[in-house]
């Protein structure tokens, strides 16, 4: 009887032991899915206040300004579910709250000229950042977070300042070129601004202005290689008459 009641009680020991194991490892593997989940959420949110950081040198419109806030309210409402106990993003997401409202209100028109900095490499960064918001703005749109249309005209506006970014990069390495006096490097750079601007699918003055300064230059280009072949030729002749003159002259008696 008492050998039955220790095997029993070992076997229930046992169990208990592998019941809270086995809870405690659940326990883990929640938590660690938890950690991962908020660093998913995050380095999601990081990206969003990027490219609002970022908006002070590409113009955006209301309503993309609205969808990153609204973005970045989703994101924090969502770490705070994970992480109730961190007072910060209380307060983080009752100052978007706030932002989201004020952006509501305001129905001010968007430029659509866009500032380029002379570094080329801030450009990259920005055409990078440009190329992000496109892909946040699908990602919005497919969560049903945004309208269709919106999405339509507001691809169409950052497609035409990557555009420009593109272009105008090209441009000025041409610009450049020419005063360092590499014509033909500088052809290259102005034939691709060209070929940039005729395969966009948009119209408009800064299109059409463009193509035809660069067709402009591209012409003076072609013309100042022509002179300067001429000029190569005519110096070949010269030197190779001069030549047949030193060689057929008469010889001097000495």
């Amino acid at each position: 009887m008492v050998f039955s009641l220790i095997i029993t009680l070992i076997l229930a020991l046992v169990i208990i032991a592998i019941t809270v194991n086995v809870v405690q490892q659940h326990k883990e593997k929640i938590q660690k899915l938890k950690r991962a989940e908020f660093t998913k959420l995050r380095h999601a949110l990081e990206e969003t206040e990027e490219i609002l950081f970022n908006s002070t040198n590409v113009p955006m419109s209301n309503g993309i300004s609205l969808m990153l806030m609204r973005r970045v309210s989703y994101l924090l409402k969502a770490m705070k579910q994970l992480e109730p106990e961190q007072r910060e993003l209380r307060q983080r997401l009752e100052d978007t709250e706030n932002r989201i409202e004020e952006l509501k209100n305001n129905t001010g028109a968007v430029a659509d000229n866009i500032s380029l900095p002379d570094d080329d490499q801030q450009c990259i960064a920005m055409f990078k950042a440009i190329k992000k918001l496109r892909t946040m703005l699908r990602a919005e749109h497919a969560r049903g977070k945004v309208e269709t249309q919106m999405v339509v005209d507001e691809d169409a506006r950052l497609d035409l300042f990557q555009l420009r970014i593109t272009v105008e990069t090209q441009i000025k390495r041409g610009k450049s070129a020419l005063t360092n006096n590499m014509i033909g490097s500088s052809r290259q750079y102005y034939e691709k601004a060209l070929k940039l601007l005729s395969a966009s699918n948009q119209q408009n003055d800064y299109i059409s202005q463009r193509q035809a300064e660069v067709q402009q230059q591209l012409a003076e280009i072609t013309a100042a290689l022509k002179t300067g072949n001429a000029k190569d030729v005519a110096d070949r002749n010269d030197k190779d008459n001069k030549d047949l003159d030193e060689l057929f002259a008469p010889k001097k008696k000495w």
